[in-house]
């Protein structure tokens, strides 16, 4: 049988994080970009350097739990898995809009525009979805690690060596 083809759970989480690392690394050259002036850089980011930054280390973090849960060989239920692939993207996307449109920056002195609004919607639903993909995900490896009654001290007898077995 060919282990390239044969189906594996959460494979949005691995996907996803691909995604986002070569996210990461666009950000990370327009970062140096940004450092050394680059035309047409500073005008696309007109926010604060610090913002491109935070997205940029928000979507490797973001990333780094993906793999992390992916890495876990937990099946997840399909809501929880695309909750945290989308979660991870538009979580580190607020530092990206803050950096792109300077008027959703909170911390910029400035008067009332529509766009705060429309940044805090989109703020509130992103907070949310991440939240609920990456604590349903963790409640459910929760879950499954805990010993069963029917299974207890069966871990203890297994010869040397065969625990990593028993997460395969």
């Amino acid at each position: 049988m060919n282990d390239a083809l044969t189906p594996r759970p959460n494979t949005v989480l691995l996907q996803a994080a691909c995604l986002w690392i070569l996210l990461a690394l666009v950000l990370a050259w327009c970062l140096v970009g940004l450092a050394y002036r680059v035309d047409p850089l500073p005008a696309l980011f007109p926010g604060k350097y610090t913002r491109v930054l935070q997205a940029h280390l928000d979507l490797l973090i973001m990333s780094a739990l993906l793999l992390g849960f992916y890495a876990s060989r937990v099946p997840l239920p399909w809501p929880s898995s695309w909750a945290m692939a989308i979660g991870a993207f538009t979580n580190s996307s607020l530092f990206l809009l803050m950096a792109l449109f300077p008027t959703m920056d909170p911390s910029i002195e400035q008067g009332p525009h529509w766009s705060q609004g429309v940044y805090e919607v989109y703020q509130f639903a992103s907070l949310s979805l991440t939240t609920f993909g990456f604590a349903s995900a963790a409640v459910w490896i929760f879950r499954g690690t805990r010993q069963r009654p029917d299974r207890a001290g069966s871990e203890d007898r297994q010869a040397p060596g065969a625990a990593g077995e028993a997460l395969r």
